[in-house]
């Protein structure tokens, strides 16, 4: 029987060249072409590939960082590049700077095309979803690029020479024999020397990435229009916020919301942020913890938060409304000593800021969105009285009046909707609730220049966030004279003191915001979304593509100098429904809560549902203890759960807390059959057998059910690794589709599979310190979290190669120790943060914290609590679990 299309493909791209790449929207297919392999199953005339069904296609750009780490594989958190414009915008510098031949080393190409990997994963609870990887590098420099494009499909054929013309967008351009690329696992010299090219192949390399560059532009252009049907921007759409759509309460995403490993140099709050370009943000103004007003003009990378000023405002001013308008940014009013009229207009890219213009009056506290090529002012005060009239500018020094706003406010949230400006809240500036929060939700209509009152805020807010996303508004934080008392711990992380400071302005009787609504235009109602990390109000925001970026801002009297992130995301949950923004949304979460020697259950609102031990629970005779991991078994009828001190593992009916099944002797270590000593990661096989990784025995045990040894893996109390023969220290084996164990060794930070019957079959030495509980994610790469502190999370592949890093060494995202790392079916990180005594979920686009479970760095047992967890698993309602298919 020949190979699939799948391990043909996954073979080729170990060894051949890629040499054409074609993105066909309408027929949503991708055609790939490969140059003659140097080995493996692919033969002269069998590189055409077409990748049939693709569903999505979203790109990153990615930095490597050289500073932190020698060996160059220190990769930060990529930002993802969804908005056409942005990807646009980068292509062309990150192609030009390859085309130009404005190299590093002269006469050494670097490989343009970089490298490409074939994995899959579970798109939904019924279809398979294969994906293709493909990055693109720019050079090994320090602070190089890559783009990295992943291509999401359901179907793949392998065609003949001839075939599918139309995937070779470049004719001519196969290498020849001198010019063969290496694949990166088998190069001599790894991340910035010279890759030994000859200058012929180089040329061919340059007409390449032409030709890709051209086709990438083009085709990802034409899909993301396919892909985002009603969420295209037209005339008239506002700025970065895509086109309106008529969606119901039942369509609404849910917020996929986070607090970013990075954070701006001093807290500030009130301040103006506007996208700048090749993915950075423009951070301008603002009120510092001294009480003054700021005039510099800062440009903030959102890979890793470098910041560098590039101009000052002639008046230094916060509280004040801002917008683009072509390629320069306008800053509308605003407070110094006193509110101002000034306009101040600089270059996005740079330049120095200089005055524009006047308002028509004083005006401060207001907010501005854009819409097409008009920008418009809503909102704020002279410092006495109230200015209702919305102004509307195409070039910041000419204004005209569009409407008045029924109830005049200060601070109000606005974003747009097609011609539409939706004003949300505010604070009121005279009458008998002067200087409190409001709840009215108004509307100017900047077509027929009207403006009413629509609604009512579920609760007063002022110094809200609103954004417009895909064509849906979202709006976040904000005060209110609601007092807001979520339980600590409960989906939300606490940040450390040295990113806060005294000197914010919160009204007497309000409390700081964390929700995050979704409007829906058709009922005109707010339906809960999700929540802020941190609850922040009088916050800079700014759009690119599907990102909101929330940057500083005030929480209960404290400026922040934190940045998150909010994006609508339906794998997050649909906006109304309890848990939406939960990342594991229509499951439930399994925490082994180690030093609370319990077992518990989280829905997706973070309410425990149930536990273990329990009042309910039959009697325990093997005094549960020191709960190491626990995964689900049996469909979701039983968990599995090794108590690593307590030297057995035990198996426990689900819901009722029933023990039918053990092994090993509560207490009492020993090697003789039947004892354990200090047990960890025991899973189900489909058969019934249970393994696990015997760690201080120094071996890897497969048990029968009827408590016998079916198979061994290492020698007992030889801890050293010496494949096959001995392992050192075992403390994960995770069961394999294949019917393997990928097993990780502490002593040597060693991973390697092996067989059932104890057959290597690949091993590798990770530049770690603790290896802990690695996954498979594809054919070559895998997931592991090193448990350490600062501790990390890491991909690798089997030769070695790190592909992506989460390792901050400061701040509300350093991990201390953690145990446990796996990637949920909604695509983020779920981490036990060990030491932390926290959970977390980590998006491995951006590297944001987006949820979490329990106070970090304090442990205890009352709701929102944890004491060092070291295990979870999740459940989803047909009773399978998504993260270890591969087990019973």
């Amino acid at each position: 029987m020949p190979p699939s299309p799948y391990r043909v493909l996954s073979a080729a791209l170990d060894h051949a060249v890629l040499t054409g790449l074609l993105i066909d929207p309408a027929r949503r297919r991708v055609v790939l072409h490969l140059g003659e392999a140097e080995a493996g199953p692919v033969r002269r005339g069998d590189g055409t590939f077409t990748l049939h069904g693709v569903s999505r296609i979203t790109a990153w750009l990615r930095e490597i960082d050289y500073g932190r780490n020698p060996r160059g594989d220190d990769v930060h958190p990529a930002q993802e590049v969804s908005d056409l414009a942005d990807l646009t915008g980068w292509l062309p510098c990150w192609a030009g700077q390859r085309v130009s031949g404005e190299l590093s080393e002269p006469g050494a190409e670097p490989d343009w095309l970089g490298w490409a990997s074939l994995d899959e994963r579970w798109g939904s609870r019924q279809a398979r979803v294969h994906a293709l990887d493909l990055w693109l590098d720019e050079n090994d420099a320090a602070g190089a690029r890559r783009l990295d494009l992943r291509v999401e499909f359901g179907g793949l054929t392998l065609g003949r020479e001839g075939e599918a013309a139309a995937g070779r967008p470049v004719r001519g351009s196969r290498m020849d024999e001198r010019g063969h690329r290496q694949h990166r696992g088998s190069r001599g010299k790894e991340h910035g020397g010279s890759r030994g090219k000859e200058h012929g192949a180089s040329r061919t390399r340059r007409g390449v990435a032409m030709g890709l560059a051209a086709v990438l532009v083009a085709g990802i252009s034409a899909t993301w229009l396919v892909t985002h049907q009603g969420a295209g921007a037209a005339a008239g759409d506002p700025v970065g916020g895509g086109g309106h759509r008529a969606a119901g309460a039942h369509h609404l995403a849910a917020a996929e919301s986070g607090l970013l490993p990075w954070h701006l140099a001093a807290p500030l709050s009130r301040e103006v942020v506007m996208p700048g370009r090749h993915g950075r943000l423009i951070v301008i103004g603002g009120l510092t913890s001294g009480g003054g007003s700021a005039n510099g003009i800062y440009s903030v990378g959102m890979v890793a938060g470098a910041s560098r000023q590039i101009g000052t405002l002639p008046v230094a001013v916060h509280d004040a409304a801002a917008g683009v308008l072509g390629a320069r940014g306008f800053v509308f009013g605003g407070g110094s000593s006193a509110s101002v009229a000034a306009v101040q207009s600089f270059g996005v890219g740079g330049g120095r800021a200089s005055a524009a213009g006047q308002l028509p009056s004083r005006r401060s506290d207001a907010a501005a969105v854009t819409i097409g090529s008009t920008a418009y002012i809503v909102g704020g005060y002279d410092g006495a009285k109230p200015d209702a009239t919305v102004l509307a500018t195409p070039d910041g020094r000419s204004f005209t009046k569009v409407a008045t706003l029924p109830v005049p406010v200060r601070y109000p949230a606005v974003a747009a909707l097609g011609t539409q400006i939706f004003v949300f809240g505010g604070q009121a500036v005279t009458g008998p609730h002067a200087g409190a929060p409001v709840s009215v939700i108004q509307v100017v209509d900047t077509a027929r220049h009207t403006a009413s009152i629509i609604g009512r805020l579920p609760e007063p807010l002022a110094g809200a966030a609103a954004m417009t996303l895909h064509g849906e508004v979202f709006l976040a934080g904000g005060q209110s004279t609601v007092q807001q008392r979520p339980p600590r711990g409960v989906g939300i992380t606490q940040l450390p003191r040295s990113e806060m400071s005294a000197g914010g302005a919160a009204a007497p009787g309000t409390s700081t915001v964390n929700t995050i609504w979704a409007f829906d235009p058709a009922s005109r109602r707010l339906l809960p979304a999700g929540h802020l990390q941190v609850g922040v109000s009088h916050a800079g925001v700014a759009v690119t593509g599907s990102t909101a970026w929330i940057v500083g801002g005030e929480t209960g009297g404290s400026l922040v100098a934190a940045v998150q992130m909010l994006r609508p995301n339906p794998a997050f949950g649909t906006a109304g429904a309890p848990g939406a923004g939960s990342p594991y949304f229509g499951a439930k979460l399994l925490i082994a809560d180690r030093g609370n020697n319990r077992l518990l259950l989280l829905n997706a609102a973070m309410h425990v549902v149930w536990k273990y031990p329990s009042v309910h629970a039959p009697a325990d005779p093997l005094h549960f203890y020191f709960p190491d991991d626990a995964f689900f078994v049996d469909h979701g009828t039983a968990i599995l759960s090794n108590q690593e001190q307590n030297n057995t593992i035990i198996k426990i009916a689900f819901p009722s807390g029933k023990i039918i099944w053990s092994y090993g002797h509560p207490r009492h270590a020993g090697t003789a059959p039947g004892y354990l000593y200090e047990p960890d990661d025991a899973y189900q096989l489909k058969n019934g057998q249970i393994t696990v990784a015997d760690a201080n025995n120094c071996r890897v045990l497969i048990i029968n059910p009827n408590h016998t040894i079916a198979h061994q893996i290492g020698t007992t109390r030889v801890c050293q690794h010496n494949p096959p023969h001995s392992l050192g220290s075992p403390n994960g084996d995770t069961p394999l589709a294949n019917g393997n164990l990928l097993i990780s060794e502490i002593n040597g930070s060693w991973v390697s599979e092996y067989t059932m019957g104890g057959k290597l079959v690949w091993t590798t030495q990770l530049p770690i310190a603790y290896p802990s509980d690695p996954q498979q994610l594809g054919p070559n790469r895998y997931l592991i979290a090193d448990y350490s502190s600062p501790g990390e999370v890491l991909q690798f592949n089997r030769a070695g190669r790190i592909l992506y890093r989460y390792h901050p060494s400061s701040g509300p995202g350093a991990l201390n120790h953690p145990s446990l790392s796996e990637v949920l079916p909604s695509g983020v990180i779920m981490v036990n943060d060990d030491y932390n005594d926290r959970m977390v979920a980590i998006d491995p686009v951006t590297g944001a914290l987006v949820w979490q479970y329990g106070v970090t760095g304090r442990h205890g047992r009352a709701p929102g609590m944890l004491n060092t967890p070291d295990g979870f698993d999740i459940l989803l309602p047909n009773g399978t679990t998504p993260t270890h298919r591969a087990t019973g």
